[in-house]
């Protein structure tokens, strides 16, 4: 029998493209909910997740009902596919926000992958009275384009389409323009000092380039793990549980 060749399935982006056998192993490594580690104690705080560039709340899924098992109150970002600009994310997302933290009368654990890390991030500046702690997966805070070559083709595809005129995609004045300019200069403003804030990253990270996840206001923790592997990745979640135990 002929093996399979994944490199003729077609390319869509490398977000979107499983073509490494970690990511399987990864993703298998908390597919069974029996053999799941311990999750941190949640005594009713909500979560919010934030999704990475070019996915939505179901890729998290797994990494929610986790936290869920701990005790945690579980709000969505309400992010379909995280491409839009970056300044209506940031307004949808907090609105979400503030009504879990109302409901539950005390501040949010906060958790981004990717570029849900910089929402994250750019929030819990905004409205840091929101947030207890921001969780951050291959997340480049440093710069939001530190991203390796095979990526910049998915992004140029959206800021191209978005510049044109295609709704809900960012466009290239997102980055220098007035449109995003808030939350832009939030994802790079000084960490409020009463938040805390963890930074999850990989030096195998295939898609971030893990020296732009080196937050200095953060506690950096690294992890052997694909970027696309950080929300499902056993290694993953047991760091999580150490940081927020």
């Amino acid at each position: 029998m002929v093996p399979f060749d994944t490199s003729t399935l077609p390319r869509l982006g490398p977000a979107l493209t499983l073509r490494r056998p970690r990511l399987v192993s990864e993703w298998w490594s908390t597919a069974d909910r029996n053999a799941w580690p311990a999750p941190p104690r949640g005594d009713g705080r909500p979560v919010l997740l934030v999704p990475g560039f070019l996915a939505g709340d179901q890729s998290l899924t797994r990494l929610a009902i986790w936290l869920r098992t701990g005790g945690f109150e579980l709000a969505r970002s309400g992010i379909r596919w995280n491409v839009n600009c970056m300044e209506p994310i940031v307004e949808s997302v907090e609105t979400r926000l503030e009504r879990a933290v109302s409901r539950a009368g005390r501040p949010a654990l906060l958790v981004g992958q990717s570029r849900g890390g910089s929402i994250a991030r750019a929030i819990a500046v905004l409205r840091p009275d929101l947030v207890d702690t921001v969780v951050t997966l291959g997340s480049p805070l440093l710069d939001q384009l530190a991203i390796r070559a095979r990526t910049w083709p998915s992004v140029l595809g959206v800021g191209l389409l978005g510049t044109i005129g295609v709704p809900g995609l960012f466009s290239w004045s997102c980055f220098a323009g007035d449109c995003c300019a808030r939350s832009v200069a939030a994802a790079l403003s000084p960490f409020p000092a009463d938040v805390r804030f963890v930074s999850v990253y990989s030096r195998s990270d295939e898609i971030v380039r893990w020296e732009a996840c080196l937050d200095p206001a953060a506690v950096q923790v690294e992890v052997d793990v694909s970027h696309m592997g950080m929300g499902v990745s056993r290694d993953v979640w047991l760091a999580l549980a150490r940081e927020l135990g």
